[in-house]
């Protein structure tokens, strides 16, 4: 593959093994592997699953390097290297953000399409400028570093703190703590 390609499988072992390469699809997957709810390897099973049109048949012995190249894949088909950053894009929860600005490069409303590969996908995100998603981003890397906000930014903020501020997904441990918190604090 040369980089001018939109894969719709993926080699292991000498094999095309066929993935699910629309959007959807792909944030399916990145739902289930942020999905806190499960345990890391159901979490993993179930991603490649999504991923993977042929999982079933797959050996497990080429599930770690499945993951590999699902992840590289995600990536758009670069090899990360560096430490991760913080993060500062949730695809659910600025779902409507995104949708928005990605609508406005793509020139059309893209849940309205059939099949669109995550690779154009991610090329169209690239090219979101100015709008909405740049702001809550920019508002929410500044308030991680500490910076201090222009009047506007903290007007925005003031007024969509519900938009700009990331929720924080429990485990279903820390749920049942905190349920049983509440419960000791009514009595």
């Amino acid at each position: 593959m040369n980089g001018w390609e939109l894969p719709q499988s993926l080699e292991l072992d000498g094999k095309d093994w066929k993935i699910n390469a629309d959007y959807r699809d792909v944030l399916e997957v990145i739902h289930w592997l942020e999905n806190a709810d499960e345990a890391p390897e159901s979490r993993l099973y179930i991603a490649l699953a999504v991923f993977y049109a042929e999982f079933e048949q797959m050996p497990f012995s080429m599930r770690q390097k499945a993951a590999e190249k699902m992840l590289w894949f995600i990536a758009g088909g670069i090899e990360e290297t560096g430490p991760v950053g913080p993060k500062r894009i949730d695809w659910e929860q600025d779902r409507q953000i995104i949708v928005a600005d990605i609508n406005k490069v793509a020139g059309c409303e893209i849940r309205a399409l059939p099949f669109v590969h995550w690779w154009t996908f991610l090329g169209w995100f690239g090219c979101v400028g100015e709008g909405q998603l740049a702001t809550v981003v920019a508002i929410r890397d500044k308030l991680r570093r500490g910076k201090k906000l222009q009047d506007w930014e903290r007007e925005y903020y003031l007024q969509n703190r519900g938009k700009v501020e990331l929720k924080r997904r429990y485990t279903p441990q820390e749920k049942a703590e905190q349920e049983a918190l509440k419960r000791m604090l009514a009595d």
